[in-house]
């Protein structure tokens, strides 16, 4: 997944703290070089050994003439990071600015770094012997903070589990697909949504998983690999796939062996189920596990995952295996895509949709969390700052909160209602109050080869198939296949910041079939905004430990996992509800024939019901705030 592009951004009115840094963004790639140089000494490619034996590539820069024991910025990545560039150059030079020893190392199996390539790259070994490595180092003051956004940041959620004496800090940024199981949340690490396959890991393991590469001859000195990696970095690049072409592929198992690519990770996960207990035995990180670090969490609406990095953190301020860590966890929601904090600013727009001035300071943060931590400057990151800080879209402004969802949010249920025609925005379907009586049900045709399509919403980091963001859902609302339930315009303007959930009754003529339901507001001109959207495949509706098939014409309750927001919906706008049974290419269709996902190669047609009466009601609950 990609890297985080920091820069330093302009500290809000209702947040305010110290003033920024130069903004290290207007500076040409020359010119960053020379400002490394001038404030610090760095070692490459230096081979720290983990207790298996193998050895992981590290370069550690050191602030120029510093003196005495210094705190430690740990940077982990499976990226060519060996020659600084973009967002890690930057906080190398800020880190080094305020007296830290920055250090970027790479996972095992990628790049200098021996062994073999494991997504997370062993959080609870590799990333504990590497802590215990540097707080050895006489120039360690034996305090540490990791640091990261997407794939420098996953890693860091299993090793907080292995509290470790020198792990004083962590700032995790879009940290999703570091999860396994976290409260109502069974992701494994974003390969799932509600037991359907996510296509985003499928392209990414194109891109980083070579189990066939070049590697430096055993046995160099440290200097002549240090002098190696200015002009060779044993990075591969692949060859370019039409990825939405190659999307279609089927059966899924055979997605990238199709390319020609050698069996590795994608090879054995595509066939794993998501209540399978080898999700355990790799770095995911899972409820059960504790936790023991101070934690300054970033996330954001349109990101992947949103869900169970919030249930995360609240998980981890409940957490008893460490009191000092679990009141110390801190979140920021910013409305802007995977890693796109740098986007934060006086005119932004996600997607196609202005969210107005979402300026924070990132850099701000960070560093006064880790002064607070590493440097025992307790004043830097007070203790009056709120808990969780979030934008809520559609005001479009920065909120504060005690905790998530916010203490005044309180449910309020909108019922799916019609008179059996809500296909299509055209439609009679309704969102009300007021429960349903004698209705009847809404009724769809999913064919798996002409599946509704992905627009916008969540996502990241799948080789452009779906562009993550705020986009206009008409087009999709005018299927036949999309039931569509709105609200009556509202008469004045209701925030909805939590977790959203729905309960839909279902049926169809298929053995099995997916259900996606997608939370939308309809603007005043029309404009049907995507918010939020989640997915559950029918076989896993009493729990992805026991699946079951669906006897033909039966109704059944299924409870996607909640869609997480904060969207403050204005007067005349309209709640929108939409219904379906795939959303493609971001989730793998479900060829409706009960049987293994990875192997089906025929798609079956199903005639999909939405039940909505007195004995079948269908629902949503939002969070709201009044």
């Amino acid at each position: 997944m990609r890297l985080l592009p920091l820069v330093a951004l302009c500290a809000n009115a209702v947040f305010p703290m110290a003033p920024p840094p130069q903004d290290l963004a207007k500076y040409t790639p020359e010119a960053l070089d020379r400002e490394v140089a001038t404030l610090g000494t760095a070692r490459k490619a230096l081979m720290v050994p983990m207790r298996d034996g193998v050895r992981l590539s590290t370069n550690i820069y050191t602030p120029r003439d510093a003196r005495g024991p210094l705190p430690t910025i740990l940077w982990k990545t499976p990226y060519n990071e060996h020659n600084l560039r973009g967002s890690t150059q930057r906080y190398v030079i800020e880190a080094l600015r305020r007296g830290y020893v920055f250090i970027v190392q790479n996972e095992r199996g990628r790049y200098f770094s021996e062994g073999t390539f494991e997504i997370l790259g062993r959080p609870q070994t590799d990333g504990y012997d590497t802590l215990s490595w540097i707080a050895k180092q006489p120039w360690s003051n034996g305090k540490v903070g990791t640091l990261g956004c997407s794939s420098s940041a996953e890693w860091q959620l299993a090793l907080a589990a292995q509290n470790h004496p020198a792990h004083a800090a962590m700032v995790p940024m879009a940290s999703g697909a570091g999860i396994g199981k976290v409260g109502r949340f069974q992701e494994q690490g974003n390969w799932y949504t509600g037991g359907v396959p996510r296509s985003l890991f499928w392209v990414w393991l194109y891109g980083v998983d070579t189990p066939i590469r070049p590697q430096l001859p055993a046995g160099l000195d440290e200097a002549t690999r240090a002098r190696v990696s200015q002009y060779n970095d044993l990075s591969a690049t692949k060859p370019k796939v039409d990825w939405p072409t190659q999307i279609q592929h089927l059966p899924l198992e055979t997605m990238l062996s199709d390319l020609g690519e050698p069996p590795a990770t994608f090879e054995q996960f595509i066939v794993r189920e998501p209540g399978d207990p080898a999700w355990r035995t790799g770095g995911l990180y899972h409820d059960d596990m504790g936790w023991g670090v101070p934690a300054l969490w970033f996330n954001s609406w349109y990101d992947v995952s949103i869900g169970p990095n919030l249930e995360l953190f609240n998980h981890a301020r409940a957490s008893r295996d460490d009191r000092e860590a679990s009141a110390n966890q801190y979140a920021v929601v910013a409305p802007v895509t995977h890693c796109g904090y740098a986007n934060l600013g006086p005119d932004t727009v996600v997607g196609k949709r202005q969210m107005g001035d979402t300026s924070f300071d990132v850099n701000g943060a960070v560093f006064a969390w880790f002064a607070r931590w590493l440097k025992g400057e307790r004043g830097a990151f007070p203790d009056s700052t709120p808990h969780v800080r979030y934008f809520a879209m559609g005001e479009n402004r920065w909120k504060s909160a005690t905790q998530w969802p916010p203490l005044a949010a309180k449910p309020m249920r909108l019922y799916l209602r019609s008179g059996g025609r809500a296909n299509t925005l055209w439609g009679d379907g309704r969102l009300d109050i007021a429960a349903p009586g004698r209705e009847p049900a809404d009724r769809f045709r999913y064919d798996p080869l002409n599946p509704a399509p992905t627009v916008g919403g969540g996502d990241c980091c799948n080789g452009g198939l779906v562009i993550p963001g705020a986009f206009d859902q008409r087009g999709v609302e005018s299927r036949q296949d999309v039931l569509v339930y709105t609200s009556d315009p509202l008469d004045k303007p209701i925030e909805v910041s939590g977790f959203v959930d729905a309960v839909l009754k279902v049926s169809s003529s298929a053995k099995d079939t997916d259900f996606a339901v997608k939370l939308v507001d309809v603007a005043l001109d029309g404009t049907a905004w995507i918010i939020g959207d989640t997915i559950l495949r029918a076989r896993y509706r009493d729990g992805f430990n026991a699946p079951k098939l669906m006897a033909p014409g039966v109704a059944y309750t299924l409870k996607p996992s909640p869609i997480a927001t904060a969207i403050t919906f204005g007067k005349g706008h309209r709640i929108r509800v939409e219904v379906t049974s795939s959303n493609f290419p971001k989730f793998a269709r479900n060829l409706n024939t009960g049987g293994v996902i990875a192997k089906e190669t025929t798609p079956i047609v199903a005639d999909n019901g939405v039940h909505h009466d007195a004995e079948q009601a269908s629902y949503i609950e939002l969070p709201v705030i009044r």
